[in-house]
């Protein structure tokens, strides 16, 4: 994770990208990117968005939209110092005790 977000770094570096990194524009491009992904599977049925990686044509499409979504994500945790992993880990353990196992 943390040498993905050091290319992503350095690839916005290289493009003098980083003024309009903020964390404002990153979240907009995050949800247009997440946006862009919605729309692959916008009018699929259940059983066609389950084999959606089947379909030789919307499996690079889907794969792409995650990186997209994915790149953005990260950039936006480097900006704001947030460690991605920490913070999933410790929602799932908010999620636990929200949403224990019923017995």
């Amino acid at each position: 994770m943390a040498t993905l977000q050091r290319r992503l770094a350095a690839f916005a570096a290289a493009r003098n990208w980083g003024p309009y990194h903020t964390p404002k524009n990153l979240v907009a491009a995050l949800s247009v990117e997440a946006s862009e992904l919605v729309e692959i599977f916008q009018w699929l049925t259940p059983e066609e968005s389950a084999r959606v990686m089947d379909d030789p044509e919307k499996a690079p499409r889907v794969a792409d939209e995650v990186a997209d979504v994915l790149a953005y994500l990260l950039q936006l945790c480097e900006v704001l110092g947030v460690d991605p992993l920490a913070a999933l880990d410790a929602k799932i353990d908010r999620n636990e005790r929200r949403f224990p196992v019923a017995e």
